[in-house]
Formats: structure tokens, sequence, C-alpha cells
């Protein structure tokens, strides 16, 4: 199972009618690293991880995690749609943050941190707050546990959407766009736990962004995306530094240039 990597899309395609979101994707990513997404809007960046959390559905090939194909299942030799079950178990080594936080608005930052651990994992509440505390003073929140969405800033409350997504205890993290929805002044602080994340937990991360500076700090290889398919990719110095794709040099000479 070490051996297999995290994750694999193979020949992975998603239509919506006659518009092809994704066509044919061919995307490995190993145990462990961090790989950054980035491309123009509607190029099927965060379609990507959408598939993976079976939040969108594929229309052909397969996603494979950990060696399992996700949302299919092994019978008799052969490859079938997988049951809910299957998906669920496959699915539980994955967590996502969203660029609209996400958060329960009735439940505070403690309340939204230990809800899935205790329904969907069966932990029992004491463990579950033990945990949550744990994950919200890690990233810097533990005073502020008992506080309601409506209490935080926005960055405050994208802290607690990643310190809730932790307490799944995934293997896999998924980071579509998180600091768009956010004021200029809070970015930094959304990113240097993302950071953290990095240097401290044997994570494999995968991010959709528009923030090129940290995409080139933080990334292992950057994937540039355009129109449904992975048009470069490769170590970030390579791709932010000489990229050989006239698309991606286009891409970037317009991103550095807006600032």
């Amino acid at each position: 199972m070490s051996e297999q990597p995290m994750v694999r899309f193979q020949k992975v395609s998603k239509r919506y009618g006659s518009l092809t979101v994704l066509d044919g994707l061919e995307l490995t990513i190993e145990r462990g690293e961090k790989v950054s997404i980035i491309g123009p809007s509607g190029s099927g960046k965060t379609t990507v991880l959408r598939m993976l959390m079976t939040l969108e559905k594929i229309n052909d090939g397969i996603i494979w995690v950990e060696g399992e194909p996700l949302t299919h299942m092994q019978r008799d030799g052969k490859l079938v749609p997988a049951s809910t079950a299957h998906i669920r178990k496959i699915r539980a080594k994955i967590g996502m943050v969203f660029q609209s936080f996400n958060l329960f608005p009735h439940m505070t930052a403690m309340g939204n941190c230990i809800e899935a651990p205790m329904t969907v994992l069966g932990m029992n509440r004491t463990e579950a707050q033990e945990r949550a505390a744990e994950l919200l003073d890690m990233v810097g929140l533990g005073e502020k546990k008992d506080h309601y969405p409506s209490q935080l800033s926005g960055g405050q409350q994208q802290r607690v959407a990643i310190a809730r997504a932790l307490a799944m205890r995934p293997k896999i993290m998924l980071f579509d766009e998180v600091t768009s929805a956010l004021d200029p002044e809070l970015v930094g602080e959304v990113l240097e736990v993302i950071r953290r994340l990095g240097r401290e937990h044997d994570l494999t991360m995968l991010m959709v962004t528009h923030q090129m500076g940290f995409a080139k700090e933080f990334s292992d290889r950057v994937c540039f995306f355009h129109a449904g398919k992975i048009c470069e990719q490769g170590p970030p110095d390579d791709i932010f530094g000489a990229p050989k794709n006239e698309r991606t040099r286009q891409f970037l000479n317009a991103v550095l240039e807006a600032g």
C-alpha cells in the first residue's frame, strides 16, 4: 500500500452536457507531495478537487486513492460502480477546505470541529473535544473555541474550517482558493497555517490557488491547467522561472502584471 501513489487520476473526464470541463486527465500525486494547481477561470481546477471529494461525478476514467478506486470497487476481478459504503471509506482519507468556509453558523468553533468526528468516526464527546481543542490551538484560535462564526473574522473562520477538516484525521488535504474570499490583510494568517501543516504533518496536499508567490514557495510541483487539460507541470522554479508552454507564459505574465 505504501508504494502506491496517494492519488491518481486515470483518463478522467467530466462533462456538463456538451461542455467538457476535464478531458482525459492524467495526474499522479505521491505520498506527502504538495501540489498547486493554477490556471485561468473555467480551466477545470476546482472540478479536480470536487471529484476527489465525490461532490462531482466523473463521466469517464478512474480515480485511485492509495491504490484503491474511489468511485469504483473490485468485484470478481472487475471494476464496478462503488457502493455508498466503499465511497465513504475511501473519502474518509480526504479533507477539504472551501473558499467560502462552509461553517455551521449555529455552532461554535468547537461545535464545528467535533460534529463530524462524533457522527462519522464515532468518537465520544470528550475525545472529540480534546482533539478539537488541540487543533484550534494549532491554528491559533484556542481562545475562540466558544465563539460562533458570526463573531469571527473571515481569516479566523477559514482557520476554523482547516481545524475542522483536520479533525477527521485525513491523509489528503484539499484547499480550494481558500484565501480568495478574504480581505488582503487576512490572507497571510491562513497561508501561515497551511505552511505549518506542511512542515509539521505528514499530509499530501493539493491546492487550487491564485497566490502565485505562495505556490512557488510552498509546492513541490505546480500544474498549469487550461481548457480541461494539464498544459504544463513541474517544479515551481521551472514553471514560474522558465515555462515552456506559451499559454503558461501568457497566464503568468497576465497574473504578475495584475499584481
